[in-house]
């Protein structure tokens, strides 16, 4: 997840409309273990998922249980691994909201996987916008006032478009409700560009 697009207060405006079944990542594993990579992609969707849920739980009030709110100065980055987190915040509070994350969303609370600022919407925005403003340049006259109006429209378009085809997104491609995963444990450390972070150490279990 990035901060990104501008934030939202809920999830639940795309509520997943099929029940995710505990064993179907492991299930599919099993079943086509001998294709490369198949385990680290799974890993990865469901760390996502745990990613977004952990920064709702940051932000969100304290003592509430429902309401949820968006702690903008909170990021997120995804590995198979684990995730980093960046944004001042207590490793005790950080250990609390992870467990407590990993709990509701594996309990039924799987809009806590969508996230607004998630960058998966960012780059459903980008493809809209080119592959809109594409079929306007084909379909337009070639004026250059024309196809300047077009791009326009385009663009408005795709930025209204983006936030539900990026909710969709996540539900069905980048996200995966973490049934699979346990923490390891949680430390001070530097993704791949140097910046220090917090980062949630997990393992896959069957």
């Amino acid at each position: 997840m990035t901060t990104t697009a501008s934030a939202s207060d809920r999830t639940g405006q795309f509520p997943f409309d099929f029940a995710p079944q505990r064993t179907q990542d492991a299930d599919l594993l099993r079943q086509l273990n001998f294709v490369p990579g198949l385990k680290e992609v799974l890993a990865l969707r469901q760390v996502h998922a745990l990613e977004h849920a952990t920064v709702w739980v940051l932000g969100q009030s304290v003592g509430a249980t429902t309401a949820r709110t968006d702690n903008e100065l909170l990021g997120g980055m995804s590995t198979d691994q684990g995730f980093f987190l960046y944004g001042h915040v207590n490793i005790a509070q950080l250990r609390q909201a992870v467990r407590e994350a990993l709990q509701r969303i594996a309990s039924g609370e799987w809009d806590l996987a969508v996230h607004p600022r998630c960058g998966t919407n960012l780059s459903v925005a980008m493809l809209l916008t080119a592959g809109l403003a594409v079929g306007i340049n084909l379909a337009l006259p070639r004026g250059p006032i024309l196809q300047l109006l077009g791009l326009g429209a385009a663009a408005a378009a795709a930025a209204q478009l983006a936030p539900d085809v990026g909710s969709l997104a996540q539900r069905y491609v980048t996200t995966a409700i973490p049934f699979n995963l346990s923490v390891v444990d949680i430390t001070v450390s530097h993704d791949f560009w140097g910046r220090e972070a917090h980062f949630v150490r997990v393992r896959w279990v069957e």
